[in-house]
C-alpha cells in the first residue's frame, strides 16, 4: 500500500478550518422557542388581545378563564409535538463513525467527522464509506441502494467514485476523499431535507374558520357599538360585552381538540406499527390522494433471490446449480453467491470440496473455483452471460438471456468442464421479489381513492417488471419524464434523488395531497416535502428524522391502517368544526340581537365564558367518538361547511329566542333569570347539536362514543347544579330546567329532520358517514 499519499496533521487541521467537520449539522428549535410558538397564531392573537383588553378593565374573573384556555391549548399541543423534535437529531449523529485514514506517513484511525477533501482512506467489507472518495487501488461490491434506489449491489474499481452513506459488501480499497459533510452526495441530499417541508393544511382550516367568523363579528359589534353611540351606552358597559362576543366567536379549543384526536390516534397507530412524528400527518392522510412508494426494500424485499434457472440441454437442474454453487463463497458476502448458496441449501445439495477459488473481478466478470471431478480437475465459472459465451465459443444465447431480463431479473451464466473444454451449463436469473403483502397493500390503498406510484432507480424492464407483478397502474416513464412530459405515469424509473423530490413537487402544484414512501437518504428530501411522509421499517436514520410517520413493521400494510385512521379523525373533527361554527353563528347573532331588539344583555359575559367550557369541553369528547372511515380521500370544503352550519344555526337562533321570548312574556322572568335560562337554552342546545350533526341520518340509529356520552350527561348535571343553587348565575327552579330539556329533545327531532334536506342542497360531503356501533380507533380493522 502507497504510504507517500495522504494529508499532514498541519494540512488536515488547515482543510477541517476551510471546510468544516464532515457531519451535516442541523439546528433544532430550543424547547422554549417550541413552547412560546403555541401562543402565536389567528386563534392566540385574539385571546390575547382579548386578555390585555379584560385585565385593563379589571374583569378578573373572564381574564383568568381566558388564559387558563391559552395556557391549555399551548401545554396540550407542545406536549404532543415535542417528541416529533427529537427524531431530527439523528441528522446530525449519521456520520459519527471512524476512518482509516493515512496521516503523517502513517495509518490511523480517526472520527469520520474529521475526515477532509485530501485525506487518503482505506476501506474494507462490512464499511460505511464515510465520505465521496475516488478510489485509486483495488476493487469493490458496493451497496447503495440507500442512496440511489438500485437494488443490486454495483461494482466500483480504481477511477470510480464510492458515495458517503454507501455500504462495502466485498473486496477492498483505496483512494482520496473527494467531498465531506454538506459537500457530499450525503450531505447535498440532506440539505435538501432541510429546505424541503409542505403548510399543513390544517392551518389553512383554522385561518379560513376564523376569517368567516371574524367577518360575521366585526359587522356585529359595529352595529353593537353604534346602538351604544345612539342609546348614550357608555363604553365601559358595552366594550366587555364586545370583547366577550369576540371571544365567543374564537373556536378555542379548535386546535387543541385536533391535537388531541391525533394525539389519541397516535397511540393507536403505535400499536399498528406506525410511530408519528409530525401529529398533523394523520389529518393529512386523511386526504391523501397520491402515494409515491420507493420500490427497493419497499415494495421488494431488498434481497436478491434465485428466481429462474435455464439449464443448457442434457443438464440436469441440480448439477446445473452444483457448479454455479462451487463458484460462489459465502466469505464475499456477495448477495449474488448468498442467493445461489440458499438455492443449495434448500436443495440439500452437497459441494464437492474446491481446491482453489478466485472471487469475481469486475475487469474479468466473472469468479471461478477449481475442484476435481470423477478424478480430473475441473473449473465452474459463472460471470455475465457474455463472458461465459466467449468462454465456451456459445453463439445463440442472446435471445435466451434477454427473455428473461426482460423480469428485471440480474443474469448469470454458468460454465464448468476441464480447464481447456469448457461447456456452457445455462442461464440464471436473480431479482430482488416483492413483498408477499406488497400486491394487497397496493390494492387496498387503491380501493380507498388513493392512486399510487412506484418510483425506483432501477432500469424500465426491472421496474416494469415489479409493476406488473404488483398491479400498479400507468406507463413506465424514464426519470426525465418528471419535467419534460405531461404523461400519467405509473412508474418512474432511473429515478435521482432530486428527481423523488420533484415528483411530489409536481404533484403538490396539482393540488395534490401527496404521499412519500422510502428507506434511504435519497428518499429523505421527498419524505420531509411531502404531506404524508413515510419511512418504513428498514429505513436509515435521516429518512425517519425526515418523515412524520415511522413504519416499525415490514411492508405498506400499516401504511393502510395510517390512512383509515386519519378518515376516523377526520369524521370526528369535521363533527367538532361543523358544531363549533353552528354554535357561534348562534351564540353571537342571539347575543347581539338581543341587545339591538331588546336593550338587554340576553346573557351575561360571565356566563358566556362559563358556556365556551360548557361546550367546548364536551366537544373535545369528540376527539374518540365511534365513526367510520370513507371510501374515498376527505376534503374540507369550507364554503360549504360555512353554508349547512348556517342553515342549521337559524334553525337553533330561532330555539333560543323561543326560550328568552316565553320566558320574558308568558312567565314575565326578571332579567336575571331569564340570563340563567338563556345560558341553560344555549348549553342543552349546543350538546344537542353535537348529536345532530354528528349523523347524516336519525341521530339515534348510531351509538355515540363512551366519552362523548358522559361528557353530555355530565354537563347536563353540573350546569343543572349550578343554576339550582345561584352558583355564578341567578338561581332557578329545578321543574324550569327539566321543562327547558324536555323541550330540547323535542326541537332536536324536528332539527334532525330538516337536515337530511340542508345536506342534499349543498350536495356537500360536511356531515360524517353513520357511525358504525361499536367501532372506535382501536377497534378499527
Amino acid at each position: 500500500m502507497d504510504t507517500t499519499k495522504g494529508l499532514t496533521t498541519s494540512e488536515a487541521q488547515a482543510l477541517l478550518r476551510q471546510f468544516g467537520p464532515n457531519q451535516v449539522k442541523e439546528e433544532a428549535p430550543h424547547p422554549i422557542r417550541l413552547f412560546l410558538m403555541k401562543f402565536w397564531g389567528p386563534v392566540p392573537w385574539m385571546l390575547e388581545v382579548t386578555l390585555i383588553l379584560e385585565g385593563i378593565l379589571h374583569k378578573t374573573p373572564e381574564a383568568l378563564i381566558i388564559a387558563f384556555l391559552l395556557v391549555f391549548n399551548a401545554i396540550l399541543g407542545f406536549t404532543q409535538e415535542r417528541r416529533a423534535q427529537s427524531a431530527l437529531d439523528l441528522l446530525r449523529t449519521q456520520l459519527k463513525i471512524n476512518a482509516r485514514v493515512l496521516r503523517d506517513g502513517s495509518w490511523t484511525e480517526i472520527p469520520a467527522a474529521d475526515l477532509v477533501p485530501g485525506d487518503y482512506i482505506h476501506l474494507r467489507m462490512g464499511d460505511f464509506a464515510p465520505a465521496d472518495t475516488l478510489l485509486d487501488t483495488g476493487s469493490v461490491l458496493v451497496d447503495q441502494s440507500s442512496l440511489t434506489g438500485e437494488a443490486a449491489p454495483v461494482e466500483r474499481s480504481a477511477g470510480s467514485i464510492i458515495y458517503s452513506g454507501s455500504i462495502l459488501r466485498r473486496g477492498e480499497a483505496s483512494g482520496t476523499v473527494q467531498a465531506t459533510g454538506a459537500r457530499s452526495y450525503f450531505g447535498k441530499t440532506a440539505e435538501l431535507v432541510r429546505g424541503a417541508g409542505s403548510r399543513s393544511h390544517l392551518e389553512d382550516l383554522v385561518m379560513g374558520i376564523v376569517r368567516y367568523l371574524v367577518l360575521l363579528d366585526g359587522i356585529l359589534v359595529v352595529g353593537i357599538l353604534i346602538y351604544a353611540t345612539v342609546h348614550s351606552i357608555a363604553l365601559g358597559d358595552i366594550l366587555p360585552f364586545a370583547l366577550i362576543l369576540l371571544v365567543a366567536s374564537v373556536p378555542v379549543a379548535l386546535p387543541a381538540t385536533f391535537t388531541l384526536a391525533t394525539a389519541l390516534a397516535s397511540l393507536d397507530l403505535a400499536h399498528h406499527g406506525v410511530l408519528v412524528t409530525r401529529l398533523a400527518a394523520i389529518e393529512e392522510a386523511s386526504s391523501m390522494d397520491e402515494l409515491c412508494t420507493d420500490k427497493t426494500g419497499t415494495l421488494t424485499l431488498n434481497q436478491l433471490t434465485l428466481t429462474a434457472m435455464q439449464p443448457a440441454p442434457g443438464v440436469l437442474e441440480s448439477d446445473f446449480v452444483t457448479m454455479a454453487a462451487i463458484a460462489c463463497d459465502t466469505a464475499t458476502q456477495d448477495p449474488l453467491d448468498l442467493a445461489i448458496l440458499q438455492a443449495v441449501q434448500e436443495q440439500h445439495l452437497t459441494l464437492p470440496p474446491r481446491q482453489d477459488f478466485i472471487p469475481f473481478d469486475p475487469a474479468t466478470k466473472r469468479s471461478e473455483a477449481t475442484f476435481i471431478h470423477n478424478g480430473v480437475p475441473w473449473k465452474a465459472i459463472k460471470g455475465a452471460p457474455q463472458t461465459i459465451a466467449a468462454l465456451t465459443a456459445l453463439t445463440d444465447w442472446q435471445d435466451a438471456a434477454e427473455k428473461l431480463s426482460q423480469t428485471g431479473a440480474r443474469i448469470l451464466g454458468v460454465a464448468a468442464g476441464p480447464e481447456h473444454s469448457l461447456t456452457f451449463q445455462g442461464f440464471l436469473a436473480l431479482s430482488d421479489p416483492p413483498r408477499p403483502d406488497a400486491a394487497q397493500a397496493v390494492a387496498d390503498l387503491t380501493a380507498l381513492g388513493i392512486h399510487v406510484r412506484m418510483v425506483t432507480g432501477d432500469s424500465v424492464p426491472t421496474a416494469q417488471a415489479v409493476a406488473s407483478q404488483l398491479h400498479i397502474a400507468g406507463p413506465v416513464c424514464e426519470h426525465d419524464a418528471i419535467q419534460t412530459s405531461n404523461q400519467d405515469c405509473g412508474v418512474f424509473a432511473g429515478v435521482f434523488p432530486e428527481d423523488k423530490f420533484h415528483i411530489v413537487q409536481r404533484l403538490q402544484k396539482q393540488h395534490r395531497i401527496t404521499g412519500m414512501t422510502g428507506d434511504g437518504v435519497n428518499d429523505a428530501p421527498a419524505l420531509k416535502q411531502a404531506e404524508v411522509g413515510i419511512a418504513v421499517s428498514n429505513a436509515m436514520d435521516v429518512a425517519k428524522a425526515a418523515a412524520s410517520l415511522v413504519l416499525t413493521r415490514p411492508g405498506l400494510t400499516d401504511v393502510v391502517t395510517a390512512v383509515k385512521t386519519g378518515r376516523l379523525v377526520y369524521q370526528r373533527m369535521l363533527t367538532y368544526t361543523l358544531n363549533k361554527i353552528v354554535k357561534t353563528f348562534q351564540v353571537a347573532m342571539f347575543l347581539s340581537l338581543g341587545l339591538l331588539l331588546f336593550g338587554q344583555f340576553v346573557v351575561t359575559p360571565l356566563l358566556v365564558l362559563l358556556l365556551l367550557f360548557a361546550n367546548d369541553f364536551v366537544t373535545m369528547s369528540l376527539a374518540d367518538d365511534n365513526v367510520r372511515y370513507s371510501q374515498d380521500p376527505d376534503h374540507w370544503d369550507l364554503p360549504s361547511l360555512i353554508g349547512t352550519s348556517l342553515i342549521i344555526a337559524m334553525a337553533w337562533l330561532i330555539y333560543i329566542f323561543a326560550v328568552f321570548l316565553v320566558g320574558r312574556y308568558d312567565f314575565h322572568w326578571p332579567l336575571p333569570t331569564l340570563q340563567t335560562m338563556d345560558f341553560l337554552g344555549l348549553v342543552f342546545s349546543g350538546l344537542g347539536n353535537v348529536f345532530v350533526v354528528r349523523e347524516r341520518s336519525w341521530f339515534w340509529l348510531s351509538r355515540p362514543g363512551r366519552f362523548l356520552t358522559l361528557a353530555a350527561l355530565g354537563d347536563v348535571i353540573v350546569v343543572s347544579l349550578l343554576a339550582v343553587h345561584g352558583w355564578l348565575m341567578h338561581a332557578v327552579t329545578l321543574r324550569a330546567i327539566v321543562y327547558l330539556f324536555v323541550f330540547t329533545l323535542l326541537y332536536m327531532l324536528i332539527l334532525d329532520g330538516m337536515k337530511g334536506i340542508v345536506l342534499r342542497f349543498f350536495h356537500s360531503r360536511t356531515a360524517s358517514p353513520s357511525p358504525v356501533p361499536g367501532v372506535g380507533p382501536s377497534e378499527m380493522s
